[in-house]
Formats: C-alpha cells, structure tokens, sequence
C-alpha cells in the first residue's frame, strides 16, 4: 500500500494514463480489503470483550450474544478469506462464457440449453449483467453453441470454476423407449481483457470478416439486413461472432473483444504448457474429463468432481445455485471422489 501511495504521489504519475488508472485501482482493491480485516479484528475483540464480561457475571444471555458474534464473526473470516482467493490479475474483470454441446446430436443440444440456462440465472442471482452476443440453434432443440459476456465485479473470478465438460444423465424426453441416456456439453469461459492488459496484437491481415443475418434465440433484434459478424482469426483458425445488435459496427467491436479474450487464453495455455509438463485442467477439458455430474435417474445427484461437493436437489443447481459448487472449488476444496454411472 505504502509503495502504490508513493507511486501515486510521485511526479509524473499521470503522464501513462493507462498505467495510472491500473494503479488505482489495485489501490483501490488493496483498501477495501484492508478496510475489512480492520473490521473483523474490531469483532474478535467485541467478541474476546463479551466473553470476559459473560465468564465475569456468570450470564447465560451474555454467552449466547458471544456466540451469535462469535458465528457472524466466522462467516466474515470466510468470506474474507475466498475475497483473497479472487486475486487472480483478471478476477476483477468482466468475462465470456461459451456453451457448446457435445457429441449426441439431439440429446447434446438440448443439455447444453439447460446448462446456458442454468448459467444466466447464477448470473442473474449474483446480481451481474449478462448479454448473448451469439446463438446457434440445434438442428431439432437446444443449442449448438452460445456466447454470451458477463458485467459484474469478480465475474470472472466466479464463472471460470464452471470452465470444463458438464455431464447430464437422465430418461431422454426424446427417446421413444423412454431409455436413459448421458449427455455432455462443455463450457469455457474467457476474462475480457483490455488492450493494455497484455500485448495481442490483431493484424487485419489475419482477419476474415462476414456478415450475416441475425435469427435464433439469441438474436434479439431479428434483423432483415446482415448485421450479424463473425470473425476468423487465420492464423488460429479461432472463429467468434456477435448478433446481438442491430448495428454492424457494434457487433463487430463485441466479436473482437470475443476475439481478444480468447487469444489471450490461448496465450496462457501455451506459456503454462512452456513452464509445466502437467497440462492445466483447461487443457484436460474432453468428452472423459468431466468437471461435475448431474444425475436426474435413477436418483438425483449433483456431484462435483473435483471437490468432491454433492447436492440432492438438481433442480435448484440447475436454477442457478451454484455457489455451493464455486466456492469449495476456487477455495481449493479437495475430497477422494469417484464418479457415477
């Protein structure tokens, strides 16, 4: 804090005014976390003050103010505590999550639906913004693949715990033999990087650029000229698009920012690759490595993989409770699991 306050202090700070806003703002990040450990050892003293005072007087109703103080206490701790899991350089910062099926046609498609759904209203309950800038329907139901950014602060931070393949079990609405079937559809997640953050550098030479109409479910505005855009990075062969606007100059501005987040992952990947021989689990991500598990036959279950979390209630995870997920995940929560059938 000491050397962000001399940095700001020091003659010329403005003169990079980019580098001064990125400053301040962990400046800012730094105080607010500051502020609230402050805060809770303000609390752990109340607390080790009530109970001197409870053991004093021999007072029943003392100890249990102590420990209803002690439990709101605790919770603060924790809180705090995953508030520091998040400091990742790009935690803070809004994102991209992508939806994609998987192999199975119908059945596929129609999970993946689901799982975008299950998405928008965790976003929804965070209280964050969540725009779908690109929609491709499935050939019969459901979704092929969708894009959708996410306004929040620490948007990031939470949704790349969803990063991975996601598998369904259940009876299959579409199987006239009523059969159970297992369904699989992937997401990736990718932070909006800005163009200071790091140094990717886009040619218009590299770029293919097409228009198209607006149509599906993700188009808001169906439109009857082509201001859909999607754009194909030639050298990465990355393809993104955007149709949620009706201008054409902001679709292509959002596909570009698709387009910047994920060569900066891809950036990531390959530097993590270059320092490790173990790959990142963002690298592991294929229809055998499934992150979670939601079985709807014949008992439900929700089972996260990696941590070992489980719910009974699949209904309420696939309306957005998360968090319950998210949290020993990004918390490093680590349990020995085996996966259903």
């Amino acid at each position: 804090m000491q050397e962000l306050d001399s940095r700001i202090a020091a003659p010329g700070f403005w003169d990079d005014p980019s580098g001064s806003q990125d400053i301040l703002k962990k400046r800012t990040v730094l105080e607010k976390m500051l502020q609230n450990w402050d805060m809770l050892n303000r609390q752990a003293d109340d607390v080790r003050v009530m109970i001197e005072l409870g053991e004093e007087a021999e007072d029943d109703a003392t100890l249990v103010d102590v420990h209803n103080m002690n439990e709101q206490l605790r919770l603060g701790v924790e809180a705090a505590e995953f508030q520091r899991m998040l400091s990742g350089s790009h935690d803070r910062n809004n994102c991209f999550v992508s939806v994609n099926s998987g192999a199975g046609g119908t059945e596929s498609q129609d999970w993946a639906e689901m799982l975008l759904r299950m998405l928008l209203r965790y976003v929804e309950k965070k209280g964050w913004k969540a725009v779908i800038t690109d929609y491709q329907d499935g050939e019969e139901a459901g979704l092929k693949s969708a894009t959708f950014s996410v306004s929040g602060e620490f948007a990031y931070g939470h949704l790349k715990a969803e990063a991975g393949v996601h598998r369904l079990v259940r009876l299959s609405p579409f199987d006239s033999n009523n059969r159970r079937h297992t369904s699989f559809a992937s997401v990736y997640v990718f932070p909006e990087i800005e163009e200071e953050d790091i140094d990717i550098r886009i040619s218009d030479s590299d770029l293919r650029i097409d228009t198209y109409r607006s149509s599906g479910s993700g188009g808001q505005h169906v439109n009857t000229t082509d201001s859909a855009v999607r754009i194909t990075h030639i050298p990465t062969n990355i393809v993104v698009a955007c149709q949620s606007e009706r201008s054409q100059i902001l679709n292509r501005a959002t596909a570009m920012k698709v387009l910047r987040a994920k060569l900066y992952e891809k950036e990531m990947d390959e530097r993590s690759a270059k320092a490790s021989e173990l790959a990142s689990e963002k690298k592991d991500i294929g229809w055998g490595s499934q992150i979670r598990s939601y079985v709807l036959h014949p008992y439900k279950m929700v089972k996260d993989l990696r941590t070992g979390v489980e719910s009974g209630n699949p209904d309420s995870v696939l309306d957005g409770a998360l968090d319950d997920f998210v949290i020993p995940y990004l918390m490093g929560v680590r349990r020995d699991v085996k996966d259903d059938d």
